[in-house]
């Protein structure tokens, strides 16, 4: 895929040198969710259809926090997409994408029994992708959004079977939700220029520990990351807080973009159904964005207290899951507090379902380097591998 080079003011303060971050659902349509909400709880949350909705028109597994409305499938935050068995000779899907810059389309790629067979930026007049079966014998069918949330979303708008027929894919023996910034999207992963900046088509999730962490667990996966982001701010190139672009604020939404949404929707005013998907493990990996901001010892403290809030904020939704805290690919300035925070939280609450766990700095002389000084594919791979190892082994895995 041809490299673009782009300078993006919305995003220029976290996309800048070292310390940066920039850093930045298995749910089963087969299964039906029951629906308590009210209907006035539907009409503020954008009156997401029902899952059975989604199975008469689809019939796959989902990927992520997707949002189904008015016949559309969309797709926000990095991951998402669906997972489907295909038998028959020949599949279209067709998508659609929003309204956005050359350099911030949305990225989709289309995987056939786990190779990645097309890999396309999804127009606004339509894209689609075409699968070439093998009749009476089926195939595994994935589409995967690459790119995130706040500068590409994008719907599948409907797929053609061509007489044959779509089953959901089976879920996978486990579950985990890894929330983070850029490190998590894959930030320019795909292009080697460490003085290059940010642009969809060089953003890879598949290619980030994150997801790279979930196959090695047999996982189903949900990833909510947006690149610049932390947990009491934002990537700051001049020392000021950057309140805007906090991870708490949208963790219980379906995402947020600053181009258009879904339809008529926007993602950051669509509440996310924790029922939804329930992950055994959750990942945190995020502090590389707030290392900018928090280099004083009062700064450190506040960092700390927001994380209590947030492991807080993460249990209220989640209360069963195994919560890990990590920190350090890019930055090691926060890993102690980040280490004392965790600490904190389970002496206040008693909850000790809780674990810490510090990734090695990246190694660019030996593992190269990506995008803004991001993680090279080499070395989100190694990370990946120790963080699974990490989990099977605290997990009994």
């Amino acid at each position: 895929m041809k490299l673009k080079k782009i300078a993006m003011t919305v995003l220029s303060g976290a996309l800048a040198l070292t310390v940066l971050g920039g850093c930045g659902s298995g749910e089963s349509s087969s299964e039906k969710t029951a629906d308590t909400s009210s209907a006035a709880e539907i009409e503020s949350k954008g009156a997401d259809e029902s899952v059975e909705s989604v199975k008469d028109k689809f019939n796959v597994k989902l990927l992520g926090r997707t949002y189904y409305s008015d016949g559309t499938l969309w797709l926000g935050l990095s991951g998402t997409g669906m997972d489907f068995d295909f038998t028959g000779d020949k599949l279209t899907i067709n998508m659609v994408g929003n309204p956005a810059g050359e350099d911030s389309q949305p990225r989709c790629a289309l995987y056939v029994d786990g190779e990645r067979v097309d890999d396309q930026m999804i127009q606004t007049e339509g894209s689609r992708f075409e699968v070439t079966g093998k009749g009476s014998e089926p195939v595994n069918v994935k589409v995967i959004k690459l790119s995130e949330c706040a500068q590409s979303c994008m719907g599948i708008v409907s797929m053609d079977a061509g007489g044959g027929t779509i089953t959901p894919a089976a879920d996978k023996k486990h579950r985990i939700e890894i929330i983070g910034d850029s490190i998590t999207c894959g930030y320019g992963v795909d292009d080697e220029v460490k003085e290059h900046h940010f642009a969809t088509g060089t953003e890879d999730c598949t290619k980030s520990y994150s997801y790279k962490t979930a196959q090695l667990l047999d996982a189903d996966y949900s990833l909510v990351s947006f690149s610049g982001y932390g947990i009491i701010s934002g990537y700051s190139n001049n020392g000021k807080k950057v309140e805007n672009q906090l991870v708490p604020t949208y963790y219980e939404k379906l995402g947020y973009t600053f181009n258009m949404g879904f339809g008529t929707e926007k993602p950051e005013n669509l509440d996310w159904d924790f029922s939804k998907f329930t992950p055994e493990v959750i990942v945190i990996n995020l502090g590389t964005n707030d290392a900018s901001y928090a280099k004083t010892k009062a700064k450190k403290q506040e960092y700390h207290d927001g994380y209590v809030d947030f492991l807080k904020q993460i249990r209220a939704k989640n209360p069963d899951a195994k919560i890990y805290c990590t920190l350090g690919i890019m930055d090691r300035n926060l890993n102690k507090t980040m280490i004392s925070a965790a600490e904190d939280y389970s002496k206040e609450t008693g909850d000790t379902n809780v674990a810490t766990f510090e990734f090695p700095m990246q190694n660019m002389a030996e593992d190269g380097i990506a995008a803004d000084w991001h993680p090279s594919d080499a070395t989100h791979t190694k990370e990946a591998a120790l963080l699974a190892d990490f989990i099977k082994q605290d997990m009994g895995w």
